[in-house]
């Protein structure tokens, strides 16, 4: 795959001529909400791909969005279902890539769909790092179709990407442009406590600088504390910084949220809003800031900004407000009480403490380290040792 500034240079000019196509790579919930989000841009320059195995199960889920986006008012774009795909058969996937030739490829599927992998791990082991042989199952398959078909589409990755994305690339092998959700889900509840705090109604004017990893993703959200890290964060509203006590905006971003599905609606807006800021930064000229988990292989997550540097159209970590080094130092000790001690050299290494935390919970005996060629079969490990005995409880 060629150079991420390279691809979008090419995806500006299918924006500027009114022609861009997403592929859906997996129609879950995830994938689902995501289309339902895209068709409701009402935007007939979009135009959504679904790819999957099952052909009639997509084709049932594209029809009730077409139909209820359309009772809307909303409904512009042109959906094609493409079924028959095998994730695990990567020469289907890059069919379908070279077939259609997406300009986005957005990957939602899941080596365990159906199953939010928080409701084992954080009850019984504090950490999501545990799941990242899972999250990477797929993620590499399609990556190598990518490479195969030698596209030209931005790739948006939807599962664990503060992890997964260091893998791949230390792995040496081709990884996703931009990773969704995570830190993009703490995100909205720091504007909504800074909101408060200060006493004004229109939270979205809020403007919030922050680096974290994916375990204060679930730890702030779910607990409302740290657990004693100092995360890099600055808060903003009408152009001047505000000096509100962090420890009492991260207190009020625990708010009550379902823990079933619904909770993908989340993920699905990080995916569009990636979508949507590229986009618009090429329809306005104007820079747009996204956080982004694992960009440019960095572990953790990170401002990143969208825009033009002189003519051409780029991507490149914020560092504006707070040096690359604080953020990455935040983010390290993050993962790190996320279960991941670090990722280099095509393998994810365990901490301690998680292995030590998985044994006494479940009773198996994680690796310390996972080579990239031994991620299948560490994944059927987790699936068969811990995930179907904690379902069959």
């Amino acid at each position: 795959m060629r150079p991420l500034q390279n691809r979008l240079q090419t995806l500006e000019t299918q924006i500027k001529s009114g022609s861009i196509k997403v592929m859906i790579i997996g129609l879950g919930s995830v994938g689902g909400y995501l289309l339902d989000y895209l068709i409701s841009r009402d935007d007939p320059a979009i135009s959504i791909i679904a790819v999957g195995r099952n052909e009639q199960k997509m084709q049932s889920r594209v029809n009730i969005s077409r139909v209820s986006a359309l009772i809307r008012g909303e409904n512009r774009s042109n959906i094609e279902v493409c079924g028959g795909v095998d994730l695990d058969d990567i020469q289907s996937v890059t069919a379908a890539i070279e077939k259609y030739k997406p300009d986005f490829i957005v990957n939602s599927s899941r080596a365990y769909p159906g199953l939010k992998y928080g409701s084992i791990s954080w009850a019984n082991v504090r950490a999501y790092g545990i799941w990242s042989p899972l999250a990477i199952r797929y993620t590499k398959n399609v990556l190598e179709a990518c490479d195969a078909a030698d596209t030209d589409a931005v790739v948006i990755n939807t599962s664990y990407s503060d992890a997964v994305i260091p893998w791949l690339k230390s792995a040496g092998k081709p990884y996703p442009d931009f990773g969704s959700g995570n830190l993009n889900h703490l995100v909205p509840r720091i504007k909504f406590a800074a909101a408060q705090m200060l006493g004004v109604s229109d939270f979205w004017n809020v403007d919030v600088m922050f680096a974290a990893g994916h375990f204060h993703d679930v730890c702030i959200s779910k607990e409302g504390q740290t657990e004693g890290v100092d995360l890099p964060l600055k808060i903003f509203y009408g152009g001047e910084e505000r000096h509100l006590p962090q420890s009492e905006i991260f207190a009020r971003c625990k708010i009550p949220m379902p823990v079933d599905q619904t909770r993908n609606m989340m993920n699905a807006s990080s995916n569009c809003r990636i979508i949507t800021a590229i986009i618009d930064a090429v329809r306005t000229g104007e820079q747009q800031r996204l956080f982004i988990p694992g960009f440019e292989g960095n572990i953790g997550g990170y401002p990143v900004l969208v825009g033009y540097k002189g003519a051409q159209l780029d991507a490149w970590i914020d560092e504006s407000i707070f040096t690359f080094d604080e953020m990455h130092a935040a983010d390290k000790a993050s993962m790190a009480l996320d279960g991941v001690e670090d990722v280099r050299d095509g393998k994810l290494i365990y901490t301690d403490a998680l292995i030590e935390k998985a044994q006494k919970a479940f009773g198996v005996t994680l690796p310390k380290q996972v080579a990239f060629e031994d991620i299948d079969k560490t994944a059927r490990f987790i699936i068969d040792e811990i995930i179907t005995p904690q379902l069959n409880k």
